[in-house]
């Protein structure tokens, strides 16, 4: 995982970057992690440095555009879950989990819309990623501000475009 800088950010934007690095570094088999506004918007994610990679220079199985796409995924599933929860009149959706031959995709509620995804290893214990992820969401949640949102947005961008450079 390549550590965001979070000079100049305020320390509940440090501490979510914190607990999003050791989200990463603690489960074993989490490939990438990425939060998401509820307008599909990436706002932190496990690997900030390279949301703008080729799919050719991409050797490891996943999201192939890492984060950025990761975000998009998450994003769609979350709108496609929370559809169906209203069709069937069944509540808000905490979580979703796809279980595929050779990975995992965990999707989890944080606060607002936003969204907690996961992208695992088919090596990964489902049940202590699940666990993880709402240790995250529990410390998280109520500090996910739209004020916090945008100043994640603007690190983001601003990460983006001096990479660019």
């Amino acid at each position: 995982m390549t550590a965001p800088s979070t000079y100049g950010l305020s320390s509940e934007a440090r501490n979510l970057h914190w607990l999003l690095t050791n989200l990463v570094e603690e489960v074993p088999g989490i490939q990438s992690v990425a939060v998401v506004s509820s307008d599909g918007l990436l706002l932190l994610s496990s690997d900030p440095g390279h949301t703008k990679q080729t799919h050719q220079s991409r050797p490891a199985k996943g999201p192939r555009g890492s984060s950025a796409d990761l975000a998009t995924i998450v994003s769609g599933i979350g709108s496609l879950t929370v559809g169906a929860a209203k069709l069937m009149e069944f509540g808000g959706v905490k979580h979703t989990m796809i279980a595929m031959e050779e990975g995992s995709l965990f999707v989890m509620s944080i606060s607002d819309g936003s969204l907690l995804g996961v992208h695992g290893s088919a090596e990964c214990d489902m049940s202590v990623v699940a666990y993880h992820m709402a240790l995250f969401v529990g410390r998280a949640g109520h500090v996910l501000t739209p004020e916090l949102r945008s100043e994640l947005r603007q690190s983001l961008e601003a990460q983006a475009t001096g990479s660019a450079r």
